[in-house]
């Protein structure tokens, strides 16, 4: 599934089409300082980054990549600063805190992010089934299972023209080895035991040896 920008407002997502006009995607910091200074600098109540969050190249200048490898990343410290908001979102007026209030609203961070940082499953994005908000991206999923089950379905009739192929072979050269009598005792046994194999709930294939066909006499 697509990793959507986190900014606000923003509604730019990993495809193929961002790909091509160079938008890259960059994950919040592990580390809890870094982490909260994007989220602080988003401006959107209530939000708190996990993981999986990401931020688009859309949000930062252009001095604050590093280009130098085939894979883009941003240097060390930076912090997003390019955002469209609306006025009510204007910047934060700065408070003055205490020493003590500073004190205790990084230990009251610092337990929110412990606990945010438990344990959670390992989801596979591949196998995420919830609905996704937007029709395009609930359409290419339907195509793509569609596109899935097709596939699956040609390599079954394939392997069932394959197994009807070894059959008839199998069947074909047990006449011929009948005709000419070079049936042995042992390849009889050998070929009872390889058809169990293959017709497997079917009824075994009637080899009759030279000397089975005296008996019957």
């Amino acid at each position: 599934m697509p990793a959507h920008c986190a900014a606000y407002n923003c509604t730019v997502r990993r495809t193929i089409e961002t790909r091509k006009r160079g938008i890259t995607f960059h994950r919040f910091p592990r580390d809890y300082g870094r982490r909260r200074k994007w989220e602080v600098a988003l401006r959107r109540e209530g939000f708190a980054a996990n993981d999986e969050s990401v931020l688009c190249s859309n949000h930062f200048k252009p001095d604050e990549f590093d280009r130098a490898g085939q894979i883009c990343r941003l240097r060390p410290g930076v912090i997003p600063s390019v955002f469209n908001f609306p006025a009510h979102l204007g910047k934060p007026k700065a408070t003055r805190t205490t020493a003590t209030s500073r004190q205790a609203m990084e230990s009251l961070h610092t337990s929110q992010y412990a606990i945010k940082k438990e344990p959670q499953p390992n989801v596979d994005l591949d196998h995420n089934y919830s609905l996704p908000s937007s029709p395009s991206v609930l359409k290419a999923r339907f195509s793509e299972a569609a596109a899935r089950v097709l596939s699956l379905e040609k390599k079954k009739r394939n392997a069932q023209v394959r197994e009807r192929r070894a059959k008839t072979t199998i069947t074909a050269l047990l006449k011929v080895l009948r005709e000419k009598n070079l049936l042995t005792e042992d390849l009889c046994e050998s070929l009872k035991i390889y058809s169990d194999s293959i017709w497997a709930g079917r009824s075994t294939l009637e080899v009759q040896t030279p000397k089975n066909r005296r008996t019957h006499r």
